[in-house]
């Protein structure tokens, strides 16, 4: 019955705030409060986990949010992400750039937090549409949604990579080598796929897309008031240094941990918190020059404004994964499956992906679903006859699988693409579904070679 309870917990959010137009701030707290309750979790405990998972939440991620919009927000008044799409447009041209986005976000850069990776890509995204044609907004958000969790979930050292060959004793390199394969033509196949439904009529934007007083627009328009004489921009090399600087620093953590590397500087500066914050000081420094006090303060309060918003539908986003995990489904739905040692091949993967998928659509975290399922299989993964590299990477094709409304992520990303959320399923959801079907029968195809 908990499964049972949190499909229709899920469904009757999706369906209040699509058809019956309710705030999906409401939605969320109506649907948590459904399913604490109509679940056995009981009065008080679905309280406290509705307030304790925004909390979580809010401590992961609030900071990164904040300091992330702030940033976008300041780089505005130096036209940074305009220049960067102007450079983009005369490197690949513009029918490339949605594959460009992938492939970047899939390899070079899944060391950084997703939350990370969304807050800073958005804009680019964002300001690339209008030139990639008709639909633009939906491609460039479907090929940020697909880069970013295929190099998650594929690529060392993103998190969900490095949490999957842990558990299930991959050598990284091993998981390295066929997932830097995998993962970028995932997701290259994917956009790919994705613009085809695109050009079939999947998207309206009337109705999936939301005019938003964001800082990425506000502060843009504002900005064009300005005298050119009054503006001092930085080279567009310098400009970037905001978003640069954390990336590197971010990465530098990450990698020093991998090789086992253990120094308290490091893992200050490494930090995501404090490496967004030397980033919003650069940028600060950087719009105080281009446009002064009065503009930088300006841009700073468009963007205070835009954060409360995304914060709050994030932080209750949270709050329903926190509910779900106070049912104990992730425990029930562990305990219904077990491997048999002389299961063919295809079966045994075909197993592995689907543990995954049902864990993410309960949980609602791609990374939750992979630990979980890895954890699940790990006891049992030498004797079902099948390569652990197969295995894991079946569990991260599966736990790619269909991110919806119960992801704090999902919430993040319809915000900052400025999509309803209706736009958002046919992207986000789309695009990880899309990725997870793809990627499956290319995980088979490793699983029937390497033994």
């Amino acid at each position: 019955m908990v499964a049972l309870h949190t499909a229709v917990a899920i469904v009757a959010i999706v369906l209040l705030i699509i058809k019956a137009r309710v705030d999906p701030i409401i939605s969320l707290v109506i649907g948590c409060l459904y399913l604490g309750l109509a679940s056995g979790v009981g009065f008080e405990k679905t309280v406290e986990a509705i307030t304790g998972g925004f909390g979580d939440i809010m401590a992961k991620i609030g900071l990164l949010i904040g300091f992330g919009v702030l940033i976008g927000a300041l780089l505005h008044t130096t036209q940074t992400f305009g220049r960067l799409v102007g450079v983009l447009l005369r490197a690949v041209g513009p029918k490339r750039i949605p594959y460009a986005l992938a492939v970047a976000l899939s390899t070079i850069f899944p060391s950084i937090y997703v939350d990370v990776q969304v807050v800073l890509g958005a804009p680019v995204a964002r300001q690339s549409a209008p030139h990639v044609g008709r639909h633009g907004l939906a491609l460039m958000a479907g090929a940020l949604g697909t880069g970013i969790f295929c190099g998650y979930v594929f690529v060392v050292p993103g998190l969900s990579a490095v949490s999957i060959a842990g558990l299930l004793h991959i050598p990284l390199g091993t998981y390295l080598l066929f997932g830097i394969v995998l993962g970028p033509l995932t997701a290259v196949l994917t956009t790919f796929l994705f613009s085809r439904m695109l050009k079939l009529g999947w998207w309206k934007a009337a109705a999936d897309e939301e005019a938003i007083d964001e800082s990425a627009d506000a502060v843009a328009d504002e900005a064009e008031e300005y005298p050119a004489p009054a503006r001092r921009l930085p080279p567009l090399g310098v400009a970037l240094l905001p978003i640069l600087v954390p990336l590197v620093l971010i990465a530098s953590g990450a990698f020093a941990g991998l090789a086992g590397v253990e120094n308290e500087v490091v893992d200050f500066f490494g930090d995501a918190n404090v490496a967004l914050f030397i980033g919003l000081l650069i940028a600060f420094v950087l719009a105080r020059r281009a446009v002064g006090t009065e503009g930088t303060n300006d841009a700073f309060s468009t963007g205070l404004h835009t954060t409360g918003e995304i914060l709050l539908v994030t932080g209750i986003g949270g709050s329903l994964g926190a509910v779900i995990k106070a049912t104990g489904l992730a425990e029930i739905l562990g305990g219904l499956f077990s491997a048999d040692a002389g299961a063919p091949v295809v079966l045994s993967v075909l197993l592995a992906w689907f543990i995954a998928a049902l864990l993410h659509l309960a949980i609602g975290s791609v990374s939750v679903a992979a630990i979980t399922a890895a954890g699940i299989i790990a006891p049992i993964v030498d004797s079902i006859g099948v390569a652990p590299i197969a295995i894991g990477l079946a569990i991260a094709s599966g736990s790619l699988f269909a991110l919806q409304v119960n992801s704090n992520f999902f919430w993040m990303f319809k915000a900052l693409l400025g999509l309803t959320t209706q736009g958002a399923l046919k992207t986000m959801t789309t695009v990880t579904t899309i990725a997870s079907l793809i990627s499956l029968p290319l995980v088979v195809a490793v699983a029937l070679v390497v033994r």
